[in-house]
């Protein structure tokens, strides 16, 4: 007999433990949303590295610039909690200051989406007065982790204002797509501990 009650503590006990882990992984309603826009709140630095390979033609397909300048990026995003940010950076492409300028970059502001599952986009526009030309756009697709402090992500898209790949077979005269292989990680500034 006290075999079988102690079988149903167990049994019970171990579905409380699984019930509480579900409700733990979803939002403090329990209603399983993980994030939201206001899971980003606040100053994060960000990292990027990646190659600029050339401009997406009429195709399709990526007509390489020659040659493929690689990327180097710091840049200082600051999220207000429902779906906008500012940024500025420091750029490296091809080895040489980005437009130029040996300073950050403030000239830059953008949306973002943050979705129940942690998953979500982000979109940088470019505008006048920086190192990149005012209409230079990218767009991210992000990951949220580490309890909002991480944000993990990857361009899907980047819109440039002119140019023409290697050997010349595809100009973009004003606003056309690059293809590009960039990846940026984010991490919250906390100060003594605080976020």
């Amino acid at each position: 007999m006290k075999i079988k009650h102690a079988s149903i503590l167990s049994a019970t006990a171990f579905a409380l433990l699984l019930l509480s882990g579900a409700a733990q992984a979803g939002d403090h309603d329990g209603h399983g949303a993980l994030c939201s826009n206001a899971t980003l709140k606040g100053a994060f630095s960000f990292i990027g590295h990646g190659v600029i390979l050339g401009l997406i033609g009429g195709d399709g397909k990526v007509h390489p610039y020659d040659p493929q300048p690689i990327l180097d990026d710091v840049a200082l995003v600051t999220f207000d909690g429902a779906g906008k940010f500012d940024r500025t950076d420091f750029g490296m492409i091809g080895g040489l200051p980005k437009g130029g300028k040996t300073t950050f970059n403030p000239k830059q502001d953008g949306t973002y989406t943050v979705n129940p599952d942690c998953t979500g986009t982000m979109k940088i526009v470019y505008t006048a007065g920086g190192a990149v030309p005012a209409g230079v756009e990218t767009d991210l697709n992000i990951v949220v982790a580490s309890d909002g402090t991480l944000v993990e992500s990857v361009v899907y898209r980047a819109v440039t204002v002119g140019g023409s790949s290697g050997n010349g077979d595809v100009t973009c005269p004003k606003y056309c797509e690059q293809g590009v292989q960039e990846y940026f990680e984010g991490r919250k500034i906390l100060v003594y501990g605080f976020r």
